[in-house]
């Protein structure tokens, strides 16, 4: 069967469409703030408007079918021409003049990365720092996402898209219909945010700074307004403490979040993921922290001063704060947690490959498929005893087909040779082992901070042109979950069938 064509560019156009809109509400930031770049942000929105409605307009004759083929694409694609055209707000503004430098950042927004290439955030207009988070808080959920919620108008089911863009186990619904849950969904990400920026506001953030971290945490993204990132806060820890609280409200489950709303707190006490994710967290805080205190001078690799309520809770404020950034793939940091000691540098390093849960807008591989490796490497041992017993996986109280544990399996190979190949990549641009392996993990898992070079007080300003966009490469594929990019690269993909 060949592929819709027009379908495609009809969805690209749409996504368009809503990428100029966000960019007209910056443009609004930009007047209240008169920050000096209205027109070049106006410009920015009304070129990518005129360009979504001309694509729109002459594909507007399209077979309204899509099958999983086309969901892949739109997906993938999606993610590539918001990315471009996101671009245009830092070069019309010259804020970032280099394409190559503008597409890095705004796919590390798309991606909720977070890595960025600017020296002095604080110097760049207001209308074009609030652009930049809300790439991340658009690409948090999912820009496809949200268009299911507009498919119905377009006469068009939007199952495919859901399943390309959320390909994780975690299949839980809130609603039969698609466009139900998508609106639900949003509806959550939006009063998360809202409350966010209300208490980051009452705890001694001005707005604009509340709305901007507030639009970073619920997307795990991790831009900041400041050089020194919450660091800038140290001073000031219920501002870090509310950012912990919805960072870990940002890596659990969406779905559990609903729950929640209606009352149903058994299903998120018997959630098998959501124990194990708390469970994570309580456990690496209590080394971090520990680590901390006997071992680390906080002080020393800190912007301000941190001990305000002294030494003990100033190690479990910065130990749970970087636990919950680097596992939630928020990318945030209070302080340089590479100078604490060598243990907590590898420490988090291997937090990296965590990732939260699925269903929430953390990068990583995810607690669900960590915790479905581990249940089938210990059934493996009985398996050895007793070849001929049958002992499924299960994950809450529920059999998993094997077919879902084979492509977990798959997935986590797939995920490890890509960050050998993502180290190796880096290697050839004349970058040491530790910034090499830093970058890749980071970067494939959305993370932002790496380690070495580009460690959580630096930027990526250093990486070279062709480092850039092989990290932008991996850091597509780790949002989008591998196979549906991976997918795209395949000869049997594109034959007509």
């Amino acid at each position: 069967m060949k592929l819709n064509y027009k379908i495609i560019f009809h969805f690209l156009g749409l996504l368009l469409l809503f990428n100029g809109g966000f960019i007209l509400i910056a443009t609004l930031i930009s007047v209240i703030y008169q920050d000096g770049v209205t027109k070049e942000l106006l410009l920015s929105g009304i070129t990518t408007l005129l360009i979504g409605g001309f694509v729109m307009f002459h594909t507007r004759n399209h077979r309204k079918e899509m099958n999983k083929r086309e969901g892949y694409i739109v997906v993938a694609l999606g993610w590539i021409v918001m990315s471009l055209s996101g671009t245009l707000p830092y070069l019309i503004t010259n804020a970032i003049p280099t394409f190559c430098d503008a597409f890095f950042e705004t796919m590390s927004g798309y991606t909720t990365t977070g890595a960025s290439i600017l020296n002095d955030i604080e110097s760049v207009p207001k209308g074009v720092l609030f652009w930049r988070s809300m790439t991340h808080w658009i690409g948090g959920m999912g820009i496809i996402v949200l268009a299911i919620a507009i498919l119905p108008l377009l006469g068009i089911g939007g199952m495919q898209l859901f399943a390309a863009e959320a390909p994780g186990p975690g299949g839980d619904k809130l609603h039969p219909r698609i466009t139900d849950t998508a609106k639900r969904l949003w509806l959550i990400y939006f009063g998360y945010t809202a409350a966010e920026t209300i208490l980051l506001q009452v705890a001694g953030m001005s707005f604009f700074d509340a709305i901007n971290h507030a639009l970073s945490t619920l997307s795990t993204g991790g831009f900041s307004t400041k050089n020194a990132s919450i660091a800038h806060w140290n001073d000031t820890p219920a501002i870090q403490y509310i950012i912990m609280i919805f960072m870990f409200l940002a890596g659990t489950n969406f779905v559990l979040s609903y729950f929640a709303f209606k009352g149903k707190v058994q299903k998120i006490i018997k959630d098998e993921e959501f124990k194990l994710y708390f469970k994570f967290i309580i456990v690496f805080t209590i080394i971090a922290a520990l680590l901390i205190y006997f071992r680390a001078d906080v002080s020393e690799s800190s912007v301000n001063h941190p001990m305000v309520f002294g030494e003990l809770e100033s190690a479990i404020r910065h130990g749970l704060f970087q636990v919950l950034a680097i596992v939630t793939t928020t990318g945030f940091v209070t302080a340089d947690y590479t100078m604490w000691t060598p243990f907590l540098t590898v420490f988090f390093f291997g937090l990296m490959f965590l990732g939260g849960s699925a269903g929430s807008t953390a990068g990583g591989i995810k607690v669900v498929r960590h915790l479905v490796l581990i249940k089938n490497g210990f059934l493996e041992f009985k398996r050895a005893l007793h070849p001929n017993a049958i002992l499924p996986v299960r994950y809450n109280q529920k059999s998993v087909s094997g077919n879902i544990v084979f492509n977990i399996l798959g997935f986590f190979i797939t995920y490890m040779i890509f960050f050998i190949i993502g180290a190796l990549v880096f290697s050839m641009f004349q970058i040491d082992f530790e910034s090499a392996i830093g970058l890749s993990a980071s970067s494939l898992g959305n993370v932002g901070p790496a380690l070495g070079d580009f460690g959580p007080v630096n930027n990526y300003a250093a990486l070279p042109p062709l480092g850039k966009w092989w990290a932008s490469f991996l850091m597509l594929l780790g949002r989008l979950e591998l196979f549906t990019v991976l997918i795209l690269l395949t000869p049997f993909f594109w034959r007509n069938r």
